[in-house]
């Protein structure tokens, strides 16, 4: 058996377009985003003030000796100064914190939020663990991406623009021509490498994502690894994704430093052209000592963060990288949507009627044809088949996972593409053929079913699903946590749960798909009674592949690929010596014969 690989191109968005799907985000606290960014400002004068100011301290100090006199004042206001830089920059840091704050947590929300809003495909087809991921590095993305891009980038370049007219205004015109071509140079080299880099970036995201999303499939699946002696095949396919990000790692790492030594030589450069000539002009006499040491000092104040705007630039590219695949997730198609102007299911009589569904996945792929029946209110109908034959399809469609893709479905004469699928929803309760239970107590997987029921509905509902005592005999009872995915229960106990957590919704509909599959005889023939009792009065619909337990429906419904080929009671199926009676007799030569 040898593993698969298929390394996907990385994915691109335009940074633009993650730019602008943070604004709105900016605009709720538009007010400290204008007092972050005037505190900014504040700051980074006082920080071109102190080179002037240090100029005249030097200037007043280099005279004779006898005429010397210590500067008190521009001392102080070379201190206050410097202190005003610090004081108004962490201010603005704490202003600001709330809007990044914020926007992560809404950010976050919007996506968690969008992702139950898609349709059962997305989910089906997705990865877990590379969602997760996607997730987690696009918000940490958003902190940087908007406290760098808004209080790095354009402050350096508003303190740039500030020196270099200090520049042209107070020396020779050479001063300001080498701070721009130095400063363009840098620019040019650093946009032109860091957008070769930026594809090592992608490729190291995509790489980890699909690492992740293999690292938890297979721990979720470890009983299934360890089964089929798998460790090593799943050690390899993980190592793929490892092999493939490393190598993308070591590119990034090292182009970055080829990066770094470019900008290093340009900064140098420049710097040193500048020196140069401000200690030509000191011997010249065009200048003075302060005026050499105000040149230093901004050469300094510009090259310094400059240097760090290369960070930032690259760190913002990353971010935005990041953020890609979480605003991808933004983008997809919900499918499944509620009509402009849906109103809520107005429940009367919960009567169900399937008019000519048909149903296909995808053009290749038809699943239902042309099905037609009803379950009148408080009645049952069961439907029973071969596996594939489209059973659970029925409920699929009943609950809006997927849209009819042609015909349609009624609930007391309201189609349920026209009503909101909140409301749909709330109607119906199922207990599934595989029931998934949260990683947590039984109290609280019990009580998902309706979270503001009490304790007291919350026991009845356990005991109407015979799981009560099973629940009072266990060490910490209803406080007994269930595992990942309810592992630490049996099959039979978990479905038992779920039956009880659809009892505990009250709904005016049920569904019961292969609810007691995984049950022993005796629990089955425990629950076929109080299902009884359940049902009585109740719209139902019961899918099972065991005939022993719908022999009590109103009508059952025999489905061979995707069409309903019998219909009847049981007796009436019986006497008509087709398909269900040929099913019927095989399942009771089985019961009569046990392996």
């Amino acid at each position: 058996m040898r593993p698969t690989h298929h390394v996907s191109a990385p994915t691109q968005r335009n940074d633009l377009n993650t730019i602008r799907t943070l604004l709105p985000y900016l605009w709720e606290f538009k007010w400290r985003v204008f007092l972050a960014l005037t505190l900014l400002f504040i700051a980074k004068i006082a920080n071109v003030a102190v080179p002037l100011v240090l100029k005249d301290i030097v200037d007043s100090l280099d005279k004779p000796q006898a005429m010397i006199t210590l500067p008190v004042i521009l001392l102080v206001t070379y201190g206050v100064l410097r202190f005003a830089s610090t004081l108004f920059g962490e201010l603005r840091d704490a202003v600001f914190a709330k809007v990044i704050q914020r926007s992560i947590r809404r950010v976050a929300l919007q996506v968690f939020q969008h992702l139950h809003r898609l349709a059962l495909r997305f989910h089906l087809e997705r990865q877990t663990g590379g969602v997760s991921r996607d997730i987690e590095r696009g918000s940490r993305g958003i902190g940087f991406l908007l406290n760098f891009m808004l209080f790095n980038i354009i402050p350096t370049l508003v303190e740039i623009g500030l020196v270099a007219v200090i520049l042209l205004v107070k020396y020779d015109k050479w001063f300001a021509i080498i701070t721009f071509v130095t400063l363009a140079s840098y620019i040019a080299f650093t946009l032109m490498i860091t957008e070769w880099r930026m594809v090592f970036r992608r490729t190291m995201n995509d790489m980890d994502s699909k690492a992740n999303a293999r690292a938890i499939d297979s721990l979720l699946n470890y009983e299934t690894v360890k089964y089929f002696s798998n460790e090593a095949f799943e050690t390899r396919r993980y190592d793929e994704s490892l092999q493939i990000w490393e190598k993308a790692a070591i590119q990034n790492t090292t182009s970055l430093a080829s990066l770094n030594a470019g900008q290093s030589l340009i900064i140098a450069a420049g710097v040193t052209a500048l020196m140069l000539l401000a200690g030509q002009g000191v011997v010249d006499g065009t200048m003075t000592l302060g005026d050499l040491v105000l040149v230093n000092a901004y050469m300094i104040q510009i090259y310094i963060p400059l240097h760090f705007l290369g960070f930032v630039y690259r760190e913002i590219k990353h971010a935005l990288a990041d953020m890609e695949k979480m605003f991808a997730l933004l983008e997809q198609n919900t499918e499944v949507e509620d009509l402009p102007g849906a109103q809520d299911l107005k429940i009367d009589r919960a009567a169900i009627r399937f008019e000519n569904v048909h149903f296909s996945y995808d053009e290749k792929r038809s699943i239902l044809h042309g099905i037609d029946f009803e379950v009148p209110a408080g009645h049952t109908v069961a439907v029973v088949g071969s596996s594939g034959a489209g059973k659970s399809t029925l409920s699929r469609l009943l609950f809006r996972f997927y849209d009819a893709t042609d015909g349609r479905i009624l609930i007391d004469g309201q189609d349920i593409r026209a009503v909101t699928q909140t409301s749909l929803r709330k109607a119906i309760g199922i207990v599934p053929q595989d029931t998934v239970l949260f990683n947590d107590s039984i109290y609280y997987n019990i009580a998902y079913g309706r979270p503001d029921a009490t304790r007291e509905e919350i026991i009845q509902a356990a005991r109407r699903a015979h799981i009560y005592a099973f629940i009072q005999s266990l060490p910490d009872g209803f406080d007994t946590m269930v595992g990942e995915r309810g592992l630490k229960l049996s099959g039979g106990e978990k479905q038992r749960v779920a039956i009880a957590r659809a009892l505990l919704k009250q709904p005016s509909i049920l569904i019961f798909d292969e609810a007691t599959s995984a049950l022993d005889s005796k629990s089955e023939k425990a629950i076929q009674s109080e299902l009884g009792s359940i049902t009585e009065n109740r719209t139902t619909l019961v899918i099972a592949h065991r005939l022993s337990t719908v022999v009590d429906a109103d009508q059952i419904l025999i489905m061979e690929y995707g069409r309903i080929a019998e219909r009847g009671t049981h007796q009436q199926l019986l006497a008509q010596d087709g398909i269900y009676a040929h099913m019927w007799a095989l399942q009771q030569q089985d019961e009569s014969n046990p392996q």
